[in-house]
């Protein structure tokens, strides 16, 4: 630890996250597209100059368990001061292609202090179909413009060859233009109130980049130390890749040995030839997901909450997969059933703080053509725990995200919602009943393709302790039930109705 006394490092660490608050603020009000203006399918976040986290804003936790890869794959590239880097290759620091990452370094006095980040989901970045998340891609090269670290700014001067590039590979290039430059303007703020606060504090603030990464190790070495030692197993499956409908075994094994936890996926299944392979990235941040919500959610989120986590799986894995495997469900769907399983097998050594199982997808619906691209996340039900019921119609474990509203929905996109409501009942019996589902149903006014990556359509949300489980979802097209994950090409006036998972009950339900 630092010199610093408490109550100074208090008011550092508050202004540090005020500034990543600040940032995405800004992303998400100089945005142009809905799924960043409404639904704030984004992350901002400030690094040290040694690439570590010290501060994030409250967003998307598979964004930002991940970042972190980001910061390391531009460091390699010998950032400058005026530099922006651009990414979104899965195998290079991203998490899957829509998710597009700008690194900013933040200079003083001729040096890099720190690096301000910002990462947004595009509506669309290319590839095979609309919205760039086909069910059936096979190979990454499908799901969109691959972009390695970049220097997208050289020094201060934009290079506009580079951005031409990427843009002559999407649909809709001004929206993704107007994008980009708001992720700019959350790099460019932040840089600038961390300067601010150099002129305030100098030397002090730097102190504190290290300092609040020490306290959150020490908070976090300690609720580990309070877990019983032991190793525990878990098992769970994914369904389906897309390509071929049979389950896909994902398997862990949580060793807790005093402050320090260990997760290995050894057993998982090989890299599969669709699209549900997930970068070690994503899977990391899964498990850093888990770890702060069964210790203390309260601790400070920065590198120092990490430090004590391992994680293991073998290359070439489901899990840690090799190019050029197709990911782009990886990071939505797969990070989703990560979570779950490292859950459930902690369950054993801590029962009273982890739930059942929420409904464990995202339920992501991309709506396309030429000329528009809409994409969706759906809330379903929350697993219960042995304190309560568990809440209905919310999104669940690594997404953060709000809805698009009906009226926001419709003015921008041909499309009209039929309906949008809680599918009462979904919820899982037990002492504490697992939280509802909800239904969505809309109408396609023009032809389009439609995608649909969903999960827990075949294997229920599981109850814990003797509580039910929750109600797998359904998804229909004008009617027509259909798996949980395709593309479809569809006429003017199709209906789509997706019906979400609710969460599994806890607890005996006579109790």
């Amino acid at each position: 630890m630092t010199d610093l006394d408490a109550v100074e490092l208090e008011i550092l660490r508050n202004q540090l996250e005020s500034v990543a608050e600040e940032m995405g603020q800004v992303l998400i009000r100089g945005a142009f597209s809905p799924n960043i203006t409404e639904r704030r399918d984004c992350s901002t976040a400030l690094f040290d100059a040694d690439g570590d986290l010290v501060a994030q804003a409250e967003h998307i936790p598979v964004h930002l368990g991940a970042m972190p890869e980001a910061v390391d794959a531009v460091l390699a590239h010998d950032p400058r001061p005026g530099d922006v880097f651009v990414l979104n290759d899965p195998f290079e620091g991203g998490t899957h292609l829509p998710d597009v990452t700008l690194v900013s370094p933040i200079p003083a006095e001729g040096d890099i202090v720190g690096y301000t980040v910002s990462r947004a989901h595009h509506a669309d970045v290319g590839g095979m179909a609309p919205g760039s998340m086909p069910a059936g891609a096979r190979e990454i090269h499908q799901e969109g413009v691959r972009i390695p670290p970049l220097r997208l700014v050289d020094g201060g001067t934009e290079r506009a060859g580079v951005l031409d590039l990427l843009l002559a590979n999407v649909r809709n290039p001004e929206q993704r233009r107007a994008d980009l430059r708001a992720q700019r303007g959350a790099n460019e703020r932040g840089g600038e109130r961390v300067g601010e606060l150099l002129a305030d504090h100098g030397d002090r603030l730097l102190a504190a980049f290290d300092a609040v990464q020490d306290y959150s190790r020490q908070r976090v070495e300690a609720e580990l130390a309070a877990i019983p030692d032991g190793t525990y197993s878990a098992r769970d499956v994914m369904e389906g890749d897309g390509v071929a409908d049979t389950d896909i075994p994902i398997e862990v094994t949580v060793t807790v040995d005093g402050s320090r936890l260990d997760v290995d996926f050894a057993g998982t299944a090989p890299q599969v030839d669709g699209n549900v392979n997930a970068p070690l990235s994503v899977a990391k941040s899964a498990v850093y997901f888990v770890v702060r919500s069964v210790t203390d959610p309260d601790v400070p989120p920065n590198e120092g909450c990490y430090d004590p986590v391992s994680v293991h799986a073998p290359p070439g894995s489901l899990v840690n997969p090799e190019p050029p495997a197709a990911v782009v469900g990886g990071n939505v769907e797969t990070s989703q059933r990560v979570a779950d399983v490292v859950f459930r097998a902690l369950a054993e050594a801590v029962p009273d703080r982890v739930p059942a199982a929420g409904q464990g997808t995202m339920n992501n619906v991309v709506v396309g053509a030429t000329d528009f691209s809409y994409y969706e996340t759906i809330g379903g039900g929350m697993g219960a725990s042995s304190e309560g019921d568990g809440p209905s119609g919310v999104q669940v474990g690594m997404t953060n995200t709000l809805n698009t509203p009906v009226e926001a929905l419709e003015a921008a996109y041909p499309i009209t919602v039929d309906e949008y409501g809680l599918r009462t009942g979904s919820g899982g019996a037990g002492r504490h009943r697992g939280g509802d589902g909800l239904i969505r149903a809309f109408t396609v006014e023009t032809a389009a393709t439609v995608s649909l990556l969903t999960e827990r359509r075949r294997h229920a949300p599981w109850g814990l302790d003797g509580g039910a489980d929750g109600a797998p979802g359904r998804n229909y097209i004008d009617g027509e039930s259909v798996p949980a994950k395709v593309t479809r090409e569809v006429a003017a006036g199709t209906t789509v109705r997706i019906e979400t998972p609710g969460g599994g009950g806890h607890g005996d339900p006579e109790r």
